[in-house]
């Protein structure tokens, strides 16, 4: 019964004038955007289609985008079988690939962010190291003007004495 009806629909394909009253639709070459998901139903029997697109192919993978998702094989196709299989393997992988991407995103975000510390602490040690330089000079001078200092003292002891014992 299911080789009659693949008959039939492979006839309908060929020469879409044939059948017309058999339940075959004609296929339409209608123009759609390049971003907008294509889906296409169709039926083998008489009866009519009732059920919205999204219901009549299962989301294999919820989180694959739509255009994404693997179509359900013909279970009488052992190459439509194969085909996706294959489909769902790739699929795995390119959710693999998917949240290794975000992992990496992740501990890119990281990675800059301590980069960014480092260099912010990179620049407060480079100020420290300049306001160390100033306060090391200030320092040497402060100790020059204090041997000076001292050594002014002593002179003017020695004159105070000097006077004490000429007196």
């Amino acid at each position: 019964m299911v080789d009659s009806k693949q008959r039939r629909l492979h006839r309908n394909l060929e020469d879409p004038g044939e059948g017309q009253g058999s339940g075959a639709h004609m296929i339409s070459t209608a123009r759609v955007p390049a971003d907008k998901p294509v889906r296409i139903a169709f039926s083998l029997d008489n009866a009519s289609d009732d059920t919205p697109p999204e219901d009549a192919i299962p989301l294999v993978f919820p989180e694959l985008d739509q255009q994404l998702q693997p179509l359900p094989p013909c279970h009488d196709s052992l190459e439509s079988m194969q085909v996706f299989k294959q489909h769902c393997q790739i699929a795995e992988e390119y959710n693999e690939v998917k949240k290794e991407i975000a992992l990496l995103e992740e501990r890119k975000k990281e990675l800059i962010a301590k980069l960014d510390q480092a260099e912010k602490e990179k620049g407060d040690a480079a100020q420290l190291a300049r306001e160390f330089e100033v306060l090391m000079e200030e320092n040497r001078a402060l100790k020059l003007a204090q041997s000076q200092c001292v050594e002014q003292l002593e002179k003017l002891r020695i004159q105070y004495q000097k006077r004490q014992g000429s007196s």
